[in-house]
């Protein structure tokens, strides 16, 4: 029977693995059959530098974690040798890293995973182990609104270059009056026309 002892470190394992799981907008849990020393320290090097957390777990505190953080459905693959990987910002960090791991392996599998607090199947992993990277998203997003602001911006520069936006408006202002100037200096015209027709009449 254990002692005390290890039964509190188990439940210690628990509750840090729940956390993690909690903590974690997505995690994909695979058997690491047959991985050598060489191919593991790349492994996680990749993932480390991803950002994600790589560990390898007993099946039974990961399923116990697994229900203490609503993943219930986890426990139905936990068999056989299991690591999981869990990212707390990307969510396609993960899959792909592992995705691509797994294609070059005959042994290294991934068993299933989670997205935003549900278990979620292979399909689902491999549609985001197919997305780009986050920087390459943000990137995208960028690029897509550089041109519009770049044109506004030298619309600005063009108004702050002419004197500012009020720079612009006495300008608008004075053309009114200066189109109204030729009809005052033709109405005197006008009324000075029929006294000039009846002087012959005298």
């Amino acid at each position: 029977m254990p002692s005390e002892k290890i039964l509190e470190q188990k439940k210690q394992q628990v509750a840090e693995l729940t956390e993690l799981l909690k903590g974690s907008v997505a995690g994909v849990v695979v058997d690491y059959k047959g991985i050598n020393v060489a191919d593991d320290t790349a492994l996680r090097k990749e993932l480390r530098e991803a950002g994600v957390k790589y560990s390898v777990v007993k099946n039974t505190l990961l399923g116990l974690a697994a229900k203490e953080a609503g993943l219930d459905d986890l426990t139905k693959v936990l068999e056989g040798t299991t690591a999981i990987a869990v990212s707390p910002e990307d969510h396609t960090a993960a899959a792909r890293i592992l995705k691509k791991f797994a294609d070059k392996s005959k042994t290294f599998s991934i068993k299933s995973g989670y997205l935003e607090g549900d278990v979620v199947d292979i399909a689902t992993i491999e549609s985001l182990a197919a997305l780009p990277t986050r920087e390459v998203l943000l990137a995208t997003v960028c690029n897509a609104f550089n041109a519009p602001i770049a044109a506004f911006a030298r619309a600005i520069q063009a108004i702050v270059d002419k004197g500012g936006a009020e720079a612009c408006a006495p300008a608008e202002a004075e053309a009114p009056a200066e189109e109204a100037a030729p009809a005052a200096e033709e109405a005197p015209a006008q009324a000075e026309a029929p006294a000039a027709e009846e002087t012959p009449a005298e």
